[in-house]
């Protein structure tokens, strides 16, 4: 928690005040308070650091159920925050030592402890000589990333490879040493290892573990995966291999369970929000080619191969006349602050240097100060920059409470933070603000996560005022126009500058990104574009018109029409199976509605959640509909509306008649299809009249007949629900009434996955309808 110069402002003045009351100081102070009245306000959602998309400890830090592990100097300490079993501090080297001298006292027979491979090169060692002499049960989970990553990607200090570890490690006496890695074919055959060491995939990470945790004494494993930021950096300087391989996902087949996110923990996996629920889909800017997310047990997932994602086609203006240079503040009133608050990694302190270079260009003084640290792990970034006519008219940098003429909120979740409304003061500060719902990465683990996007706009607006407030979608605006998401930033400052809100030249800003030389030419489109949105923006949106733009989602957009609701859905019935289909659907539809309106008038919530949840448990996404869905949708289009070149698509299955069963864990094993199964999957959509048929051959397996017997047990519920109703129509039971018609919304995923939903919706179910029909006093709510 760090102290700002109001803070210690306001403790002397109200010192002084004890001591000798001064009306003009006890003016001042209490100014100053109202500066911070918005430290009182609750945050709805918190930007926290996370690992990078594709980062090797969204995998490496994972220990069996069961175990325990303690954290080390790195980013991998981050894993303290993702419930991963992980607790602890130390200095560097000093990783495991705690556990040896805890040991002997503690029941838990051992420990695990994550040591970074610069930790290692530094001093680790000493600490894995120490546990080894003592005959401590531990095992050192070595996390060679190849470079030193949370200080910005430096080289080791001297040489260092998995091969060299390992036998520093056997010569030490350790009793097992084994080696992890995504690419275990990677391995020269020249390279050497101790005798008694073996190299196995990720996938078999915790099997690995658990043997390594019942054998005695002092153990190593060797996590062997590049730094996904430094893949990122290297493979844009050409000195790194960039596979010609991408993910994608049928957001129509999609289940929105989140176990891609569970398997993965990457915050390239964002929300997807269509008509028939939340989905998932991968943002492919920030996707950094891992590809464990296709662990998720789900059929939706699709690699294309080969190709590239395909390049927007040029956006330009019909009148494309100069922009008018726009009236700029005056530092000669005095310095001007800007508050740039965003997400780490996006180039949010890119923006500092850009717009730090320009001042130095034109010869203006400019104080810079980033305030990151762990947040540049995907967490809360602010940049204060403070411009005068002269270096010497900038005291301080850092912007206090009330102090900002002009804050850029990249993201939303940090623009609305509290942290940002100190610094704004009503009547003098305007904010722009990036209204795109970017989740933070609690989102991999809870995937029901909401964007409280209207809290967050209300905090804004109470601190400022709404007429000092504007809201762009400069996430969106950035792929229609360039392609690229990354792009956002620097379009904000376009508008921010075209506004008038900059004090500085656009001739001296284009002239900083050219010489920041990343990405120069997309930057300096998106810094013209965001002029040209602070102009015209309908005039844009014209231009977009009949470009050929990328399809991002192929499921129906979200609607506030209950007809729509009920029409989309008995559509789609018809097109799963046939009309029959769609009438049992509208039968039980209408019966609610035509119950809910005489006995609740004016309420619709009733209806709503039948027409939601018994069309989704109706929609069995079978083999059949699988298939359907893959060819007879828009999916395919939407693949080549979105990459170029010559690729093929890989589908990524577990066909529950052919799976084989994964050795260690016992659960179906994914493979991958290639092109040919396309052809497969439009014969087998085309016989999908033999669903529920005796000829069906799908329908007999345990989560069809599960399937079924949901659909009959929902029509079942819905009837008690309205024959308890009629009796006694009061608010509560009707609230529980409505909870009970939701449970499907919990019943998501595919096999295993959906089997453990459906044990959970069904306990709650259960509790529900006791509580409707009186049998119990209170229930805690479903969610």
């Amino acid at each position: 928690m760090a102290l700002d110069s109001n803070q210690i402002a306001i403790a002397i003045g109200e010192r002084l005040l004890e001591l000798n009351h001064d009306d003009a100081l006890a003016t001042r102070v209490s100014e100053l308070r109202a500066f911070r009245k918005p430290s009182e306000l609750i945050d709805p959602i918190a930007r926290s650091f996370y690992f990078c998309a594709g980062c090797p400890h969204n995998s490496s830090t994972v220990v069996p159920a069961g175990s325990q592990a303690y954290a080390g100097i790195g980013c991998s300490w981050m894993a303290q925050s993702m419930q991963r079993s992980t607790l602890g501090y130390t200095q560097m080297g000093g990783e495991g030592l705690s556990w040896v001298g805890e040991a002997p006292f503690s029941k838990r027979n051992h420990m695990f402890q994550n040591m970074g491979d610069g930790t290692y090169f530094h001093s680790g060692l000493l600490a894995i000589r120490a546990a080894v002499s003592a005959k401590t049960n531990i095992t050192f989970k070595i996390l060679y990333n190849d470079a030193v990553a949370m200080t910005g990607g430096q080289k080791h200090d001297g040489p260092l490879d998995p091969a060299r570890i390992a036998h520093q490690c056997h010569a030490e006496g350790v009793q097992r040493i084994a080696v992890v890695t995504d690419e275990p074919d990677k391995y020269s055959a020249d390279v050497v290892w101790p005798v008694g060491v073996q190299i196995h995939h990720r996938d078999e990470l915790d099997w690995v573990q658990r043997q390594l945790r019942e054998i005695p004494g002092t153990t190593i494993l060797i996590y062997d995966q590049t730094c996904a930021a430094e893949k990122r950096r290297r493979r844009k300087r050409g000195s790194f291999p960039d596979p010609a391989k991408r993910v994608v996902i049928n957001d129509l087949i999609c289940e929105g369970c989140g176990d891609c996110g569970v398997q993965s923990n990457c915050v390239a996996i964002q929300p997807l929000e269509t008509e028939f629920g939340r989905k998932r889909t991968i943002d492919q800017s920030a996707c950094n080619k891992d590809f464990s997310c296709l662990k998720g047990f789900c059929p939706s997932f699709v690699t294309v191969q080969g190709g590239q994602l395909r390049k927007p086609a040029p956006v330009t203006l019909e009148n494309n006349s100069p922009l008018p240079d726009p009236d700029r503040p005056n530092l000669e009133h005095g310095v001007y602050s800007v508050l740039v608050a965003g997400m780490g990694g996006t180039g949010v302190v890119t923006i500092g240097a850009i717009l730090g270079m320009a001042a130095h260009l034109e010869g203006k003084g400019c104080g810079l100060l980033d305030m990151a640290g762990l947040a540049q792990k995907g967490g809360s970034v602010w940049s204060h920059l403070r411009f005068g006519l002269k270096p010497e008219d900038i005291k301080t940098i850092r912007i206090a409470a009330g102090g900002a003429n002009l804050i850029l909120g990249c993201d939303m979740i940090v623009a609305g933070h509290t942290k940002t409304l100190n610094t704004v003061r009503s009547g003098v500060t305007t904010m722009i603000i990036n209204s795109n719902q970017s989740m933070p990465g609690d989102f991999t683990r809870n995937a029901d996560l909401k964007f409280p996007d209207q809290q967050l706009k209300q905090n804004i607006e109470q601190t400022l005022g709404l007429e000092q407030c504007a809201y762009i979608d400069a996430s969106k605006w950035a792929v229609d126009l360039l392609g690229d998401s990354i792009a956002s930033n620097l379009l904000m400052v376009g508008y921010a500058y075209q506004r008038g809100l900059i004090p500085l030249g656009a001739e001296a800003i284009e002239t900083a990104i050219q010489l920041n030389g990343t990405s120069a030419e997309m930057n300096l489109a998106a810094f013209r574009w965001g002029r040209t949105l602070a102009v015209d923006p309908i005039q844009v949106q014209a231009n977009l018109q009949g470009k050929d733009r990328p399809i991002l989602m192929i499921s129906p957009a979200k609607t506030d029409s209950l007809e729509s609701t009920i029409g989309t859905r008995a559509k789609f019935l018809e097109q799963y199976q046939n009309r029959k289909l769609a009438n049992q659907y509208l039968e039980l539809v209408s019966q609610t509605q035509r119950f809910e309106t005489s006995a609740f008038p004016g309420k619709t919530d009733l209806t709503d959640a039948v027409a939601r949840y018994y069309f989704k448990l109706l929609a069995i996404k079978d083999e059949y509909e699988v298939a359907r869905l893959h060819t007879e949708s828009k999916f395919l289009d939407s693949i080549s509306s979105r990459f170029e070149g010559d690729y093929r698509l890989t589908f990524h299955l577990a066909p529950p008649l052919m799976s084989k069963s994964d050795a260690h864990t016992g659960l179906p094993r994914k493979r991958e299809f290639g092109p040919w199964i396309i052809s497969a999957f439009r014969l087998l959509a085309k016989l999908k009249f033999l669903r529920g048929t005796m000829f069906d051959i799908f329908g007999v397996t345990h989560e069809r007949r599960m399937e079924r017997n949901l659909i009959t047990q929902y029509e079942d519920h819905i009837q008690r629900i309205l024959d308890v109703l009629k009796k006694t129509p009061t608010t509560q039971r009707y609230e529980s009434a409505v909870a009970l018609a939701r449970i499907p919304e919990e019943i998501r995923g595919y096999g295993h996955v959906k089997l453990r939903n459906v044990q959970s919706a069904t306990k709650k179910a259960k509790d529900l309808l006791d509580h409707l029909e009186g049998k119990v006093i209170e229930i805690k709510r479903a969610a």
